[in-house]
């Protein structure tokens, strides 16, 4: 049978087909595979036999359409920990204040999806804390890129049809940082998940981790949705340093005109499109600035 890998947890694969679910296990031969990553991840499309018990053993993992990675590293060796795979478009969901956004964080997801080729969608939640005018404030460099963002209140409703809208029939999963209100969205599109949800810390302002199960969630409506852990790093693991301007859309088409063809764009470079780009107000410098931390600073820092 074929069914969707919708939960891992202490070693069993929860794999959801025809409207039911059936608790796994992988056959041996899969996990003599690859030490390095994740044999199977949630969202993957499996093959697999029903034993008589009712329990079922996992003999496939179906090819990715894509996949969302975070690095980590361990004493001996570095990590490939795939957090979702085959979504149509993942969620960056950060909060307008409370805690404060980290933009730069944001960034480097956005490269991420761009690198992954994964539709990313930026959410930004509790305007009802800050106003929407100054919420668009902060977030004012991203629509004139392409990049489709909704501002929502998931304490008022305000902005949750239409994220009910973009999740429907559609394979989602949601990221960003702790205690931004991933879990609360979710509930507020599907009351029945009930997911667990935690206020932010009033000592730090840093949200603490309510999702520590990777899990994904079928929607009464339609589709899946996936309420990823809080992520505070994630490394551009596959990304090279002269390529990485190409992940900026609105850096890519002034790379030709840089003066030299191994142009870094960093400010000292003489005859450099993007600096004068930056210069003449063409280019927000914030993002400028984050390209240059990427690509110059540390590799996991957001």
């Amino acid at each position: 049978m074929e069914g969707r890998v919708l939960k891992y947890h202490s070693g069993f694969y929860h794999v959801f087909h025809d409207g039911g679910m059936t608790v796994c296990k992988i056959r041996g031969k899969l996990k003599s595979g690859r030490k390095n990553t994740d044999i199977i991840a949630i969202g993957d499309l499996v093959e697999f036999e029903i034993l008589p018990d009712g329990s079922g053993i996992i003999e496939k993992v179906l090819p990715r359409t894509n996949e969302l990675i975070r690095m980590t590293s361990g004493v001996k060796i570095e990590y490939r920990q795939v957090l979702i795979s085959n979504m149509d478009q993942v969620l960056l969901v950060f909060a307008c204040t409370h805690p404060e956004p980290r933009l730069r964080m944001l960034d480097r997801f956005l490269v991420v999806c761009e690198r992954q080729k994964i539709t990313p969608i930026i959410v930004v939640n509790k305007i009802d804390l800050l106003g929407e005018e100054q919420a668009r404030a902060l977030f004012r460099d991203y629509e004139p890129l392409g990049y489709k963002t909704v501002f929502v209140s998931a304490q008022t409703g305000q902005g949750i049809e239409e994220i009910r809208e973009i999740l429907t029939n559609r394979i989602s999963g949601l990221v960003g940082p702790s205690g931004v209100g991933k879990s609360t969205i979710i509930n507020q599109i599907d009351p029945s998940l009930d997911l667990r949800t935690n206020e932010i810390s009033d000592y730090n302002e840093k949200g603490r981790h309510t999702t520590v199960v990777r899990e994904m969630f079928p929607l009464k409506d339609g589709g899946f949705v996936a309420d990823l852990p809080g992520l505070k790093t994630l490394a551009l693991w596959d990304i090279e340093p002269e390529e990485l301007d190409g992940y900026f859309p609105e850096l890519r088409g002034l790379v030709k005109d840089c003066f030299y063809s191994d142009c870094t764009h960093d400010e000292t470079e003489v005859g450099c499109a993007v600096h004068q780009a930056v210069d003449e107000g063409r280019v927000s410098r914030e993002r400028y600035e984050s390209y240059l931390r990427m690509r110059f600073g540390d590799e996991e820092e957001a």
